[in-house]
C-alpha cells in the first residue's frame, strides 16, 4: 500500500533539523508534490495500457477487409458482390448484438462459471474490470468468428440465413465460449484461481479454440446442411476444381490478416506495462514482441510447408494454397502464442500445413465442400493449436502470463505432466458439443424453412444479379455473349 500524503508528512518532518522554520509545512509540499507525480505515473500507465488495447482493437477489425478480400478473391466472379455484402453485415449486426448480449453474456462479472449476467447494453461499464476498450476489442474477435463461418457456405446461401446465423454466433454462441475460457468466472480458465480445471485451466491465449475452432465448426455444419455448389463434384463423384475468380484478392486479404493478427495475438495481453522485474529491461512488452515472434514464424513455416507439400500432391506451385497454408499456421498459434519458444512455434506451423492439407484430402473424399477451406483451416488447425499448446507451453512464460504459484502446469513435452493436455483435451470435446447442439439446429430449422439454400436457377445465375441487383464488375456486354458467357440473358429489361 503507498503511504499517504499525511503520513509522509509526518515522517519527513521528524527529519528536518532544529533550525527548519516549519518542517511540517516543506515536509507536506515535498509529499504531495510526490504524491501528484505518482498519480500521474498512474494516470499515464492507464493511458498506455488503453491505447495499446485500442491500437490492437483496431488491427483485429482490419481483419475484417482481411476477410472480405480473401473471401472475395475465393469465390467466383458472379458471386462477389454477394459475399462482399456478408461481410460488411458480420460486422454490422454483430456489433448491435455483440452490445446488447454477447459482452455481457461473455464478460459480465460477477456470474456463474457458465455465462455472464452483468453489462447488457454496456450498463456499468467503464468499471475497475472494464472499460470501453475491451468492448471494442472483444467484438473485433466476436465478429471474427462469424467472418470465419460466412466463407465455409459462400456461393449458395441465402442472405436472410447469413444475418440470422451471424447474429446468433455472435450474440450468444461465441461469447458463452469465450466466457468458459477467459473469463475470470469461467469454469475453465485459467484466471479462474478458485476453480482451476485440473489445476490449471485451459490456456488458448488468443483463441485457436475460442475463435478459430467455434467458426470452423460453425461453418462445417452450415456446409454440410446445405451440401456442395453445383458442379463442385461430377456424377462419379470425382472432385471439380470450381476456382475463385481472383488470386490478387487472395493475396491482398492474406496480407491484411497477417497485419491483423499482430493485434490479435500480441493485442490479447490487454496491457503492455506491466513489470516482470523491476528496473529491468524484461517485462510485459518483452512478451509482446516475443508472442508477434512466435506468429511470424508459425504462419512462414505453415506457408512454404504448404508450398513444397501441395507441389508434391499436384505438381503445381499455387499461391492460393501457400495463402491457406499461411493462415492455418496462424490458426494453430494463436492458442499458445505467447507462452511457447520462438522454435515451437516453427513445429507448430509444420504440423498445421500437414492437417490443412489432410484435411482437405478428407473433405473432398466425403465431397464436402467448402469454398474458402474454413472449417478445415480454422476448425482443424485450430484444434492442433490446442493440443500444441499443451504439448510446448515453458513454464516460466505460464507463470509470467497468467501468474499463480509455482510448479503451475505446463507443457507436456516440457516437463509439465499431462494435466494440461487433459484440460485441453476437454476444451476441444466441448467447444464441438456446444457449437454442435446450438449452430447445427439453426442451420437445419433454416433448411427446414427453406431460408438456408438458394435456389438451383439463382446458383447458376449468380447471385450478384439474381438476389443483389448487378454484377460487382462491369462487363462489356456485347464481348459477353462473343465469348459465350451470355450474360445479356440475366440482365434485367431496360423497362423495369
Amino acid at each position: 500500500m503507498a503511504t499517504t500524503p499525511t503520513t509522509c508528512s509526518a515522517d519527513l518532518a521528524q527529519l528536518f533539523g532544529a533550525n527548519t522554520t516549519n518542517a511540517s509545512a516543506a515536509a507536506s509540499y515535498i509529499c504531495n508534490t510526490f504524491s501528484a507525480v505518482d498519480t500521474r505515473f498512474t494516470d499515464t500507465n492507464f493511458a498506455i495500457d488503453s491505447t495499446y488495447l485500442l491500437f490492437s482493437a483496431y488491427l483485429v477489425f482490419a481483419m475484417q477487409l482481411g476477410f472480405a478480400m480473401l473471401c472475395a478473391g475465393s469465390v467466383r466472379a458472379k458471386n462477389t458482390m454477394n459475399i462482399m455484402l456478408t461481410n460488411v453485415l458480420d460486422a454490422a449486426a454483430g456489433g448491435l448484438f455483440y452490445y446488447l448480449f454477447g459482452f455481457a453474456f461473455a464478460y459480465g462479472a460477477p456470474s456463474n462459471g457458465f455465462i455472464g449476467k452483468h453489462f447488457f447494453g454496456l450498463k456499468d461499464v467503464p468499471d475497475a474490470s472494464f472499460d470501453y476498450s475491451n468492448f471494442l476489442y472483444q467484438w473485433a474477435f466476436a465478429i471474427a468468428a462469424a467472418g470465419i463461418t460466412s466463407g465455409s457456405i459462400a456461393e449458395r446461401t441465402q442472405f436472410v440465413a447469413y444475418l440470422i446465423y451471424s447474429s446468433f454466433l455472435t450474440g450468444f454462441v461465441y461469447p458463452v465460449v469465450s466466457h468458459w475460457f477467459w473469463s475470470s468466472d469461467g469454469w475453465a480458465s485459467p484466471t479462474n484461481t478458485g476453480n482451476l480445471l485440473f489445476g490449471s485451466g485451459v490456456i488458448d491465449f488468443a483463441g485457436s479454440g475460442v475463435v478459430h475452432m467455434v467458426g470452423g465448426i460453425a461453418g462445417l455444419y452450415g456446409a454440410l446442411i446445405e451440401g456442395p455448389r453445383i458442379g463442385r463434384f461430377d456424377q462419379s463423384g470425382r472432385a471439380i476444381a470450381l476456382r475463385g475468380h481472383s488470386a490478387s484478392l487472395v493475396v491482398l486479404g492474406t496480407f491484411l490478416l497477417w497485419f491483423g493478427w499482430y493485434g490479435f495475438n500480441p493485442g490479447s495481453f490487454n496491457k503492455i506495462s506491466i513489470i516482470y522485474n523491476t528496473g529491468s529491461y524484461y517485462g510485459q512488452w518483452s512478451a509482446v514482441g516475443r508472442t508477434a515472434v512466435t506468429t511470424t514464424l508459425a504462419g512462414c513455416t505453415a506457408a512454404l510447408t504448404t508450398l513444397f507439400g501441395k507441389r508434391l500432391l499436384s505438381g503445381h506451385w499455387n499461391v492460393t494454397d501457400v495463402c491457406n497454408g499461411l493462415l492455418g499456421g496462424f490458426a494453430a498459434i494463436t492458442g499458445g502464442c505467447s507462452v511457447v519458444d520462438p522454435w515451437a512455434a516453427i513445429i507448430c506451423g509444420f504440423v498445421a500445413a500437414l492437417v490443412l492439407i489432410g484435411f482437405n484430402k478428407l473433405a473432398e473424399k466425403f465431397k464436402y465442400d467448402d469454398p474458402l477451406e474454413a472449417a478445415q483451416l480454422h476448425g482443424g488447425c485450430g484444434a492442433w493449436g490446442i493440443i500444441f499448446t499443451a504439448l510446448f507451453a515453458r513454464e516460466k512464460y505460464v507463470g509470467e502470463v497468467y501468474g499463480g504459484k509455482a510448479g503451475r502446469p505446463h507443457g507436456l513435452l516440457m516437463g509439465g505432466g499431462g494435466r494440461l493436455l487433459g484440460a485441453h483435451v476437454i476444451q476441444i470435446l466441448v467447444i464441438f458439443g456446444w457449437v454442435t447442439v446450438t449452430m447445427g439446429p439453426l442451420f437445419y430449422g433454416l433448411h427446414k424453412l427453406k431460408l438456408l439454400r438458394i435456389s438451383a436457377e439463382d446458383e447458376m445465375a449468380g447471385m450478384d444479379m439474381t438476389r443483389h441487383g448487378g454484377f460487382a464488375y462491369a462487363y462489356d456486354l456485347d464481348e459477353s455473349v462473343k465469348h459465350g458467357t451470355q450474360m445479356s440473358r440475366i440482365e434485367p429489361s431496360l423497362s423495369s
